[in-house]
């Protein structure tokens, strides 16, 4: 049976994992893309502008939605989902931060 050491790490770092595996799927940067464009609330068009099934658009949303990346609202058949933006600068500081920690640690080729 595996452990999952995931819990080994402090919250920041599995935060910041989490954000990354959502946006690792070109997809879910579409959807992003598509989000950021309307800038509001947006439902079906979403799956109108993506070469994917309705099925694969809502897998990707709750991923992305899971990860706290976007938000969203669900009355009855309809969805409306946007970007979170609080989300999305929360990260970016933590990403850019951990990405400039890294730069100033060069010991290698």
């Amino acid at each position: 049976m595996a452990i999952n050491k995931k819990q080994s790490f402090g919250k920041k770092e599995q935060d910041l994992a989490e954000c990354a595996k959502a946006l690792a799927h070109p997809a879910r940067i579409a959807i992003l893309k598509v989000l950021a464009q309307h800038n509001e609330c947006i439902c079906g068009e979403i799956v109108s502008v993506l070469p994917l099934a309705q099925s694969t658009v809502s897998q990707h949303l709750k991923e992305l939605k899971n990860a706290g990346l976007i938000i969203g609202t669900v009355d009855g058949p309809r969805s409306c989902y946007c970007i979170n933006w609080k989300a999305f600068e929360k990260f970016n500081r933590e990403f850019s931060f951990l990405f400039n920690h890294l730069k100033t640690e060069q010991a290698c080729c």
